[in-house]
């Protein structure tokens, strides 16, 4: 009796280690959308009040079940959410599919209060939704709130509209928001779902491309992974704060105009990047773009005290690099694009010589998992220190819609298998 038991015992264990041909494929998460949040300079004072806030975001892969984070980060006082929904936007504006329309919970909740400098998950909730599509997502603030923890440049209108409004199907806006508010990520489940991070300052985060029109390099990217049987189950997440540096966090002189906005170029890439990569949800490959203001700010929108060499800015990278390759992600390095006779005060011999040196140990040092040459895609042939004109988007240091594709299309899908 006691073997036939032992039997039973072993034959159980068995059939549990040995992989099943009907077993469910293997479901995990990725980020479909994401921004890097900062905080804000003192001029900026808005606010809300028993206000809606209607938020778009274009989605990268498309999944089954999604989940939102918000952020109360660089908040000083508790972030009251009163209710919160997800939707498919339907058409433009600020209408929405009302099949569609989910409350959020957290924890169970239709409200939370995030501790200042936290963030927020949702519970997951059910909703189909398809790669380059857009969702909304809808926060009623009911309480007085700052405005403090905010993306301000998203070449993407949202929203706002009086009172709770969260599950209207068409609401009426009162103002367009120019910065995303409170909302840093949208996740979805998918078979054999991973994400790719873009991580990078105004270029990646789409600086003078079209408005609404989603044509920033990791865009373009992420249209040519869907467009790859192989690569679908992908997503690309941006994580580019505009004028953001590896090096230092914004600095402005006493008395410059840059008192007014630099709290917006963000926390220093060295320090945000455990936020903003390594806890993105899916987290497989990350890409860098970054440097340009390393080399450009010292003396124009920060002191000359912080100028850097090119050394400074390798060793830099090779910190983002062993970080990634602790956490088991593979980091791909893009060349720093041209800003001859750019429009901001960077173009200077000294500054072309340390690009041209960072970008050589990019291109040869084997540091790097994969080597992204943003450069060459982007540059004048006849004069290599220069943007393309085609692809100039008139300040000489960023690209336009053309110049995106080119820097989207210059990544080898090779990287990603």
């Amino acid at each position: 009796m006691l073997k036939r038991s032992l039997a039973a015992v072993a034959a159980a264990l068995l059939l549990l280690s040995t992989p099943q041909a009907s077993a469910a494929p293997r479901t995990s998460w990725a980020g479909a959308w994401a921004t890097s949040p900062t905080t804000v300079p003192a001029s900026d004072t808005t606010s809300f009040e028993d206000q809606t806030l209607r938020q778009v975001v274009h989605l990268s892969v498309g999944g089954d079940t999604l989940r939102v984070r918000l952020s109360n980060e660089f908040g000083t006082r508790p972030l009251v959410i009163g209710e919160a929904h997800v939707a498919r936007r339907a058409g433009t504006a600020a209408a929405i599919d009302p099949r569609s329309d989910r409350r959020l919970t957290f924890g169970g909740r239709a409200s939370a209060t995030v501790p200042p400098g936290a963030p927020l998950l949702s519970d997951p909730v059910a909703l189909p939704v398809t790669a380059d599509s857009d969702l909304v997502v809808s926060i009623h603030l009911p309480r007085r709130t700052r405005a403090d923890t905010v993306h301000a440049f998203p070449y993407q209108d949202g929203y706002v509209a009086a009172g709770n409004v969260t599950g209207h199907a068409d609401p009426t806006p009162t103002a367009v928001l120019g910065k995303w508010h409170f909302l840093t990520g949208v996740a979805v489940t998918g078979r054999r779902a991973a994400t790719v991070v873009a991580f990078g300052d105004s270029i990646t985060d789409g600086a003078e491309t079209t408005r609404n029109a989603n044509r920033r390099w990791p865009d373009v990217l992420a249209r040519r992974f869907q467009a790859d049987r192989g690569l679908r189950h992908l997503g690309v997440v941006n994580a580019g704060i505009s004028g953001n540096r590896l090096l230092h966090d914004p600095n402005p002189p006493a008395g410059h105009p840059a008192e007014g906005y630099a709290n917006y170029f963000g926390q220093a890439a060295l320090r945000r990047f455990d936020r903003d990569v390594l806890a993105q949800p899916g987290a497989d490959h990350v890409v860098v773009l970054l440097g340009v203001n390393d080399l450009g700010h010292p003396g124009t929108s920060a002191p000359l005290s912080e100028k850097v060499s090119a050394q400074d800015v390798i060793d830099a990278h090779r910190q983002l690099i062993a970080r990634a390759h602790a956490r088991g992600l593979r980091v791909h390095g893009g060349t720093i694009t041209p800003f001859k006779g750019d429009s901001f005060g960077f173009s200077s011999p000294e500054n072309e010589a340390a690009r041209q040196t960072v970008n050589r140990w990019i291109r040869t040092s084997g540091e790097y998992d994969g080597v992204i040459d943003f450069d060459r895609a982007v540059r004048d042939p006849r004069d290599p220190e220069r943007l393309l004109a085609a692809y100039d988007s008139g300040d000489h240091l960023h690209p336009n819609d053309a110049g995106m594709a080119a820097m989207a299309n210059a990544v080898p899908l090779r990287l990603f298998r």
